[in-house]
């Protein structure tokens, strides 16, 4: 994990020279959740502008990142970080509240993140994320394996959402998607069907005598009950 960040840093400083303002890596490796060949490498690339000539200069080194299993950086203009915390809040959250510089300057350290937006962003995200997942699901009942995925990669996303549904209500969240299920019980009791979905994205296995249907309700069901939760936190 190092040497990649490292030559992506060397990579981005070639390229862009004074242009770049910062690299900022973030997400499950800067917070130290990071697990191999199931976690990405999420970077915050800013640069002093990004126009079509900045594109085309990222264009070999982000390729080279995906290949490696990545996503792109997040590529953003320092005005544009400057100017858009309201309508990043969770990001910019997320991004503030754990980070590492790789390159150039920490431009995480004038954010503020206005609650109102906090509240709205985290709503629209888990309602939006929920009715996704129903259309997903709408063709696939009859296919375990496809359900069983579907759930796997969902997971992560319901986790980070409960995360800042917690920190929204004024708790001390954790970062390990365990931790955040066992503290989201606390507020919305047994969350049998996140904790069995995690299980089955660390060793690929559904337990004996559940099926990927039954499984998949329960889950539902977890899920309606946290943008429940969050629907009624005072705004």
């Amino acid at each position: 994990m190092e040497n990649k960040l490292n030559s992506l840093a060397e990579r981005l400083q070639a390229a862009f020279g004074d242009r770049l303002i910062s690299a900022i890596l973030y997400g499950s490796a800067a917070v130290g959740d990071f697990q191999e060949h199931k976690s990405d490498l999420n970077v915050l690339c800013v640069l002093t502008k990004v126009t079509l000539s900045e594109l085309a200069e990222s264009e070999p080194i982000f390729r080279w990142w995906r290949e490696l299993g990545n996503p792109s950086p997040l590529l953003m203009s320092a005005d544009e970080v400057r100017r858009s915390q309201d309508c990043f809040p969770m990001e910019f959250h997320d991004i503030h509240a754990h980070r590492r510089v790789l390159a150039g300057i920490d431009v995480m350290d004038d954010v503020q993140i206005q609650p109102q937006y906090y509240r709205a962003q985290v709503e629209h995200e888990l309602r939006s994320k929920l009715i996704r997942l129903r259309q997903k699901a709408a063709h696939s009942l009859s296919t375990p394996d496809y359900l069983l995925k579907l759930m796997a990669d969902s997971v992560s996303t319901f986790c980070v959402l409960g995360r800042h549904a917690l920190m929204l209500s004024g708790r001390d969240a954790k970062w390990r998607k365990h931790e955040i299920v066992k503290e989201l019980e606390t507020v919305l009791g047994p969350l049998e069907g996140f904790n069995t979905v995690l299980d089955v994205r660390a060793n690929g296995k559904l337990p004996a005598g559940t099926t990927a249907v039954a499984l998949f309700d329960k889950y539902l069901a977890e899920i309606d009950r946290l943008v429940d939760y969050v629907d009624h936190i005072e705004r």
